[in-house]
């Protein structure tokens, strides 16, 4: 079965999903611009890159999971198998989406350093995947 892959076209960076995935996630392919992405890191556990409350796809526990999930950061687009490791690429506010999963079937680190060297905007203060701000707390909590 085929798996979505990520290209860099330009300067926009391409989740191309093949067809049944496209299908699956309800939408095309993920294109955000090159100059968006914060940070990229590799999670060994594809379980580990889901974040929030899924919204739109298909959600196969234990199979795979592809599609939008919702959290009061933003939304995070997913597509990720167990049994590979996941290329999570962080994204600035001002793009679509907070967080790009995606497994993949090459060498992730290799991946994950390539997307450093081609992103304009790379915020290497850390090399941790950030977790999802925390909403404040107001005096009726």
């Amino acid at each position: 079965m085929t798996m979505a892959r990520i290209l860099v076209k330009g300067d926009d960076l391409v989740v191309r999903l093949s067809w049944w995935e496209k299908a699956a996630a309800g939408r095309g392919n993920v294109r955000v611009l090159l100059a968006a992405v914060c940070r990229v890191t590799v999670e060994p556990d594809w379980w580990r890159a889901l974040r929030g409350v899924a919204q739109r796809g298909v959600w196969i526990p234990g199979a795979m999971c592809i599609g939008t999930r919702g959290h009061h950061g933003g939304k995070d687009f997913v597509a990720v198998r167990p049994g590979r490791p996941v290329v999570c690429i962080e994204l600035w506010p001002t793009a679509p989406f907070s967080l790009l999963a995606v497994s993949v079937r090459d060498d992730a680190e290799a991946t994950a350093r390539w997307l450093c060297r081609l992103a304009p905007k790379i915020d290497s203060s850390t090399c941790w995947r950030q977790a999802i701000p925390v909403p404040e707390e107001t005096d009726h909590s």
